[in-house]
């Protein structure tokens, strides 16, 4: 028990400062590859820190409650997964997390707002089945839902779930917002739709919802380390190699792409989730 608080403890204090050089090597990785220098890789930090010291302005109030219920649910859904509890209930809460933030966006009138809110709720509906497949999947490859059980197993889940992790990977292009399926908002500024969900959010508003998608990426890449750990201490290296390969892969997908209208991408996520996963679970329901 003593164990699992310090878990969550670390992951609270810790994942969104991780979050943060994430998404400043993202932003240097992709300078590098457009042949620039880049900003320094503690500038997303910087960026937030200088949001949370402007004035605080709340377009409305609802807004603000429900942008604040979006991050605390995102910290908890990080903090069962760290705490090696339930991946259902982590599934479960992040879902429920992401319709805090299509509410968040919905609830203000401005038109920008309100085309986001749609194309963020059509997200949702393309990545929500392949992210609650992929802990069926471990389910059905581990006997449980603890996310301990599943990383303290003999072999890695990677065997038994291939598939799985196919359709995992390609809706983490999504989850993390970037080219192709960036619809609702982007990290670049050829974003037509201004900023999408985060067009009416004051500065420190801006921070708080910077900081819960660094919480939900160190998440997002804690679920994708799940598939190749075991209880060999030498899947813990090769966890971390590989899940920054498969970050570095959303980077070079993110910037070798142009973004595709929404249709394409709710066709393509369903047609990927139902193929990879779906066979996956065909499979895993007549071999276990």
């Amino acid at each position: 028990m003593t164990g699992r608080i310090i878990s969550v403890i670390i992951y609270v204090l810790c994942a969104p400062f991780l979050g943060g050089i994430l998404d400043g090597v993202s932003r240097k990785i992709s300078a590098r590859m457009q042949g620039r220098i880049g900003p320094p890789i503690l500038q997303p930090l910087y960026d937030v820190r200088k949001l949370l010291n402007k004035q605080v302005v709340a377009v409305s109030v609802p807004q603000s409650f429900l942008l604040i219920c979006y991050l605390v649910l995102m910290i908890l859904s990080g903090a069962i997964f760290f705490s090696g509890n339930d991946l259902l209930m982590c599934v479960f809460v992040l879902g429920t997390a992401s319709t805090f933030l299509y509410f968040a966006t919905i609830v203000n009138s401005s038109p920008y707002n309100t085309i986001a809110a749609s194309r963020e709720l059509i997200q949702i509906m393309a990545y929500e089945p392949a992210v609650l497949l992929a802990g069926v999947g471990f389910y059905l490859a581990s006997g449980s839902f603890s996310v301990r059980d599943i990383a303290l197993a003999d072999h890695s889940m990677l065997l038994y779930t291939p598939g799985f992790f196919i359709a995992f990977v390609f809706v983490l292009t999504i989850k993390m917002r970037k080219s192709p399926f960036d619809i609702s908002t982007s990290h670049h500024a050829h974003q037509e739709l201004v900023r999408g969900v985060t067009t009416e959010l004051g500065a420190r508003y801006l921070a708080l919802y910077t900081i819960a998608e660094w919480y939900e990426n160190v998440f997002l890449l804690g679920m994708v380390s799940l598939f190749f750990l075991n209880r060999n201490t030498w899947s813990i290296p090769a966890a971390l190699l590989l899940t920054f390969l498969v970050f570095f892969l959303e980077i070079l997908i993110d910037n070798t792409n142009a973004r595709m209208k929404w249709e394409s991408m709710f066709k393509l996520s369903w047609e990927v989730t139902l193929l990879a996963a779906g066979v996956n679970l065909l499979v895993l329901m007549l071999i276990k």
